[in-house]
């Protein structure tokens, strides 16, 4: 009788652990279901050097900038360098002197590359501008987001170099210095704004934030020093039925290569078609894909 009463009190207290154990698990599933999902992708920098030495920005380990694209006129030289007078934030930025093109389109940027920014994501772009310089700044373009590997190979380069990375841009258009989102490299139109004057000779912070898409239901926002510049949807990827009777028009069959994501961000003077010389600086930068 004894025993009888033992294990009776026994298995009696091992399902109450037992239920316990199973509340706790919910529990537990319950608090792990509500934790925020992680971003995916942030990359950011502030152009901080130990000894003020450009190579400083790409270690060996590729935990920052991945190239320099530099495309000279033909009779003058671009420059970029660390800044040690004028910065944003910390104690460097980056210096970028665009001369002006001739037969040639000047450029001068700095590179991220390996992303892999598909349809769906949001990403969003911050960084700070200093332009030093009175000339005017038409065309000139700031922020290119790119890729490369979506162009068909075989066309290859029938339309100039400068069009094999499709992509969107952020560039001075609509008059003087008016920063919109271009859209020509995926066939599509310029987002203008002319409502907000890009500030010369002080620091500018430029947000640029989107939701990618392939199709019109796209989000396109442009915050300049906080201030809302453009608010609307469209395209903002590369569209292959898009891209093949843009060329099917030309007489050319071109299939955009799949998977299409973005691949890389420029940033500085990704090009400087304007009528001047331009010098720039940039700090503080981020891009983070949610």
């Amino acid at each position: 009788m004894f025993v009888r009463l033992f294990f009776m009190k026994t298995n009696r207290i091992f399902c109450i652990l037992c239920i316990g154990l199973i509340f706790l698990g919910c529990s537990t599933d319950q608090n792990n279901q509500e934790e925020p999902a992680s971003e995916s992708f942030l990359f950011e920098d502030g152009f901080e050097t130990q000894n003020n030495l450009i190579d400083e920005l790409f270690p060996s380990n590729g935990s920052r900038w991945s190239s320099i694209q530099q495309t000279d006129p033909s009779n003058a030289t671009n420059e970029i360098s660390i800044s040690t007078n004028e910065f944003s934030e910390g104690q460097n930025a980056l210096r970028l002197l665009a001369q002006q093109s001739d037969d040639q389109l000047s450029k001068i940027n700095i590179e991220k590359g390996g992303l892999n920014i598909t349809s769906g994501d949001k990403v969003i772009i911050k960084a700070n501008f200093y332009i030093n310089s009175a000339e005017s700044l038409e065309n000139l373009l700031l922020i290119d987001l790119e890729c490369c590997s979506c162009w068909d190979p075989t066309v290859g380069d029938n339309f100039g170099a400068e069009n094999q990375c499709p992509g969107v841009r952020l560039m001075m258009s609509g008059g003087n210095d008016y920063l919109s989102i271009e859209r020509g490299k995926i066939s599509g139109t310029t987002l203008l704004q002319t409502n907000f004057s890009f500030p010369r000779n002080q620091w500018v912070s430029v947000q640029w934030e989107m939701t990618l898409s392939d199709s019109a239901d796209g989000l396109n926002r442009l915050l300049i020093n906080g201030t809302e510049v453009i608010n609307e949807t469209g395209m903002n990827m590369p569209n292959a039925a898009v891209f093949k009777e843009v060329f099917l028009n030309q007489g050319i069959n071109f299939t955009l290569q799949e998977p299409i994501f973005y691949e890389r961000v420029q940033i500085g003077a990704t090009a400087n078609p304007t009528a001047g010389t331009i010098e720039l600086f940039v700090d503080d930068f981020s891009i983070r894909v949610e």
